[in-house]
């Protein structure tokens, strides 16, 4: 049995503003999904890597990646078509370790620390706690209450969990036409909780262009 990682990496990427997928984006000398796929490719604990494409950039996916623990899917329309479509290519394993292509700055700590928690509870994913004041607001935009920071946790990925567990949360999504935006809810809707890890601030996904400078500052100060 093992640990499999799917990274996530077929997205548009429409928010960037940019002709390239951010994916392909450089970061100080490497795309965004090449540092992805390296942060994990540094673990002996995955055994496997499966990384989600876009038809249209596999052959440069392929061309960027070169190991023999990586292989390549087709995405889907969805964030979870896409895992779904990595998932029906594996046929047995321990853990299931779903993240977000465009998270290249993940610490290996927070990697081990997310896998530990799901093999002792089923399903983890890291995060931070929130720094801002969260306000509910009504539909004309005035604030209805304001939620405790306390108990308000940004999910980040990577999110792992239990395979047969994960399987179950996928069939059942499967059978009620659900489409979820992470994957804890899949596990959510299958009465499974999740455990979450504290992770890093600097485990940023890439979605805009004022992420982009933002990137190569933590590059930079991880260098240093």
């Amino acid at each position: 049995m093992s640990n499999i990682a799917v990274i996530l990496g077929a997205g548009s990427g429409s928010r960037m503003k940019s002709e390239k997928n951010k994916m392909l984006l450089d970061i100080k000398g490497k795309t965004v999904i090449e540092r992805s796929v390296e942060a994990f490719l540094k673990l002996d604990e995955v055994e496997r890597i499966i990384v989600t494409a876009r038809e249209q950039e596999l052959p440069e996916y392929k061309r960027l990646i070169k190991s023999e623990r990586v292989s390549f899917v087709i995405g889907g329309a969805t964030r979870q078509e896409s895992v779904f479509n990595a998932v029906k290519t594996i046929e047995s394993a321990d853990c299931i370790i779903i993240h977000d292509g465009a998270r290249p700055f993940v610490k290996k700590e927070d990697i081990i620390n997310t896998l530990n928690a799901a093999k002792a509870c089923g399903a983890a994913a890291v995060g931070v706690f929130v720094k801002d004041t969260i306000k509910i607001i009504d539909g004309c935009n005035f604030v209805v209450s304001t939620l405790s920071r306390d108990t308000l946790f940004a999910i980040q990925t990577p999110q792992i969990f239990d395979f047969k567990l994960y399987k179950q949360a996928m069939s059942n999504a499967l059978e009620k036409g659900l489409d979820f935006t992470d994957d804890c809810q899949l596990a959510e809707a299958i009465g499974i909780r999740v455990k979450t890890v504290e992770g890093s601030y600097s485990n940023i996904k890439i979605t805009t262009p004022e992420d982009i400078p933002l990137a190569n500052n933590i590059l930079s100060e991880e260098l240093k």
